[in-house]
């Protein structure tokens, strides 16, 4: 049996990322939709047949608050790098209810030091389908959470496609939740 879906209004005029290509649309007060995912900082609805990603920060629009994550602080016993896997894994891509490093798209994450004492964080990442056009806000969303952890001064995010994903990339974990 389908989860049920929690059905929303949206309450004022807001831009969404039209999924899978990231096209920008304007949702419009009165409309109706259903929450189909609220992992991560943000929302996937469907509207009108057409499933839209609404960021976190405008949650208001749906009659829901702002997803607050929990600040990641040193608690002594995660280095950063542990810290920035923790951080990697709040992102999920918005048709697919697993996080990134479950799925497997991240490839690299390397940390250098910087003059000033934080750290340049430099990570290379992939889509599961190249022609996704969600890529560049999916991109955009993990350099924001990182570049929020109080040592990192820089982050660069690459989208790589060489080499190409596959399922054989996911975690157990993944394929578990996922049925596979």
């Amino acid at each position: 049996m389908r989860p049920r879906r929690e059905q929303v209004i949206v309450r004022r005029a807001v831009t969404v990322g039209r999924v899978p290509d990231g096209t920008p649309l304007e949702l419009e007060p009165g409309m109706l939709g259903q929450v189909t995912q609220a992992l991560g900082s943000n929302f996937t609805l469907l509207v009108e047949g057409q499933l839209v990603r609404l960021k976190g920060s405008d949650a208001d629009a749906i009659g829901k608050p702002v997803p607050v994550a929990a600040p990641e602080e040193d608690d002594g016993d995660a280095d950063l790098e542990q810290r920035i896997w923790r951080t990697l894994a709040s992102c999920y891509d918005p048709e697919i209810p697993v996080d990134i490093v479950e799925l497997g798209l991240v490839y690299r994450c390397e940390l250098a030091p910087q003059e000033d004492g934080r750290t340049r964080v430099e990570i290379d990442m992939t889509l599961t389908a190249p022609a996704c056009g969600m890529g560049e806000l999916l991109a955009e969303e993990v350099a924001d959470k990182v570049l929020a952890l109080a040592e990192v001064g820089e982050v660069k995010v690459d989208l790589v496609f060489d080499p190409p994903w596959d399922r054989s990339r996911m975690s157990e974990a993944a394929q578990l939740a996922l049925g596979l």
